[in-house]
């Protein structure tokens, strides 16, 4: 009948379609440009309203919560479950370093996340709470063995990924093998002196 109201099947998919197209566009947004990207960027590719992202996610808090685990948390957990797999603490802490960092160059979202950019996040601040874990164990296994100076800590490790995000966010991005240089001299300054052989 001319005129008829949609019906609710119809409505559903309509709704399910929407949420679908809001969470792709979301995605390739907050991966591309970080977690700060305007709710009107996002809802224009994704070809609703902004309006829409709040009635269906609540706002950008609830949209974070939503795509979080494809934007930032499957790779991050994987770099500390592989860190955690390597058998030398002095290895684990030289691989997870150089991988964060170079997380932290590659996705905006990581730099946001890391500096707690919305912390009204539960997944955001539980994945903060994982890297203190992690920096927590490797500081100590690290020390323990002799394979990371004496008074580097787990503060100075935290300091030392959150400086870099700052640095990310707020500075000049350097070129690729800049970044990669400071790494190793990153890496260097954190590891043991190892003492050479008098004569």
């Amino acid at each position: 009948m001319a005129g008829a109201a949609p019906s609710e099947p119809r409505l559903r998919a309509d709704a399910e379609r929407n949420a679908e197209q809001i969470r792709r566009a979301a995605i390739d947004a907050f991966q591309g440009r970080g977690l700060t990207v305007p709710l009107e960027e996002v809802a224009n590719v994704a070809g609703v309203s902004k309006g829409t992202i709040f009635n269906r996610f609540g706002g950008r808090i609830g949209l974070i919560e939503a795509v979080i685990e494809e934007v930032v948390a499957t790779e991050l957990y994987a770099i500390i479950d592989r860190t955690r797999s390597i058998a030398e603490a002095g290895d684990q802490l030289r691989y997870y370093v150089a991988a964060i960092r170079d997380l932290q160059y590659r996705q905006p979202a990581v730099v946001d996340t890391m500096l707690q950019t919305y912390p009204d996040s539960t997944s955001l601040m539980a994945i903060c709470r994982a890297g203190t874990e992690i920096h927590n164990e490797l500081v100590a296994a690290g020390r323990a063995c002799g394979a990371v100076r004496s008074d580097f800590t787990a503060d100075d490790l935290h300091a030392l990924l959150h400086d870099s995000a700052l640095a990310l966010k707020h500075g000049t991005r350097p070129q690729r093998d800049d970044y990669d240089r400071r790494t190793t001299h990153v890496l260097d300054g954190i590891h043991a002196r190892q003492p050479t052989a008098a004569g």
